[in-house]
Order: structure tokens, then sequence, then C-alpha cells
């Protein structure tokens, strides 16, 4: 499920996962890639405790495409621009959910629903495939604007660092972490959260 096909290679597009193996990938704060994370039917899954698993790479402007499965009730998430200065991924990195909106306390809010910039810019309803099918995902990071689209849907636009996006981030959680959504460039993210999660054609395509 890594493959891109030559007109992908051809426009810039890179590979984030072979389909076989967790290369190029570790744990956050780690060296190596826990056991909780395993390839399983070609997709890269959280299948026990296991922590946030971070790509080696950093990238600053990007268009990043994924596909993400998760069991009934389940969270996670995908994060871009990570460092690892904080104590946690999203203690520095802005957050695309990933939620079974149905089964899960956090689709009853869209500003934690699936799509969601976690806790600041909702999304819509009625977007999300249920549990257990493949929901398709993107999210765009040009500079200071980003957009989170799912399964072809553009369900959030933003501006980092814009007066609004600063008066949603002192009126949050994120408050509490000085250094969150600040860096230019980091690692992509995605989510431990307890629960089994599966993600497969990890694609990205740097922008100048």
């Amino acid at each position: 499920m890594g493959s891109l096909t030559s007109e992908e290679r051809a426009s810039g597009w890179r590979s984030l996962f072979d389909g076989a193996t967790t290369a190029g990938w570790r744990g956050y704060k780690r060296s190596d890639v826990p056991d909780g994370w395993r390839v399983v039917d070609g997709a890269l899954t959280r299948v026990g405790r296991g922590g946030d698993l971070i790509t080696n790479d950093q990238f600053g402007n990007f268009d990043l495409s994924l596909e993400w499965k998760v069991q009934p009730g389940g969270n996670s998430g995908v994060f871009y621009r990570v460092t690892e200065e904080g104590e946690q991924t999203y203690f520095t990195g802005p957050e695309m959910q990933v939620l079974d909106d149905a089964g899960h306390a956090d689709g009853k809010s869209r500003l934690t629903s699936a799509g969601a910039n976690y806790g600041l810019h909702a999304a819509p309803a009625g977007v999300v495939r249920p549990a257990g099918e493949w929901n398709q995902a993107r999210i765009l990071a040009n500079g200071a604007h980003v957009e989170h689209w799912l399964n072809g849907t553009k369900v959030v636009e933003y501006e980092l660092w814009s007066p609004d996006w600063e008066k949603r981030v002192r009126e949050s959680k994120f408050a509490a972490w000085p250094r969150y959504g600040r860096a230019q460039r980091g690692h992509i993210a995605i989510q431990d959260h307890g629960d089994t999660v599966a993600f497969r054609n990890i694609k990205i395509k740097v922008l100048p």
C-alpha cells in the first residue's frame, strides 16, 4: 500500500509508509518503533500501548494524504509540525482529529469530531465514514495557511498565527503550552489514544 503512481512521483509526491515495514518512523522521543505499532494487512496499526509515532523526517510546507480506519468508539489523530520540545506531541503540533464520531463522546462536539482542528476549528457532521471503514484524509499546510480535507470534502480551513487563531488558542487548553502551533517545520505524528487505529497510503508532497 506504499506504492506511488509514476504521475505522483513525477509531480513530487513521496511515500511515508512502504506498506510492509515501519521504516521512516519512530516513537516520540525514542529512536525505535514501540511494539504497540505493527504493520497489519498493509497498514501501520496501533495494536497495543506504544505512544505516538513520528516521521524520522521533518516537514515545513506540504500536502499530506493518507487513509485511516478506527475501531468502534475509537480515537486517534494526525499531527503536523511536531517538535520534541514538549512532553507530548500535542504540546507543539496541531491535530486533525481521527474519530468514530457515532461511538465516541468527542463526536458530540464538532470542535473535537473527526476532521476538526482539535479543540479549535469545528468540522461539519456527516462527512466521516463509520468505524471500521477507511477514510481518506488530507492536510495542506502552506506557511500559515492550513486546510483539512476528509473524504474529498474540505472540512476545516484556518490561518496559523492570525488574530482569530491566537484568540482561539488563548481560550483553549492549548494556552497552557506556549510552543503549541508555533513551529514552522516539524514531524508528522500519528496518535496512540488507547484504541486500535490503522493508517495506509501515507504520502506527502513537499511545497516550496
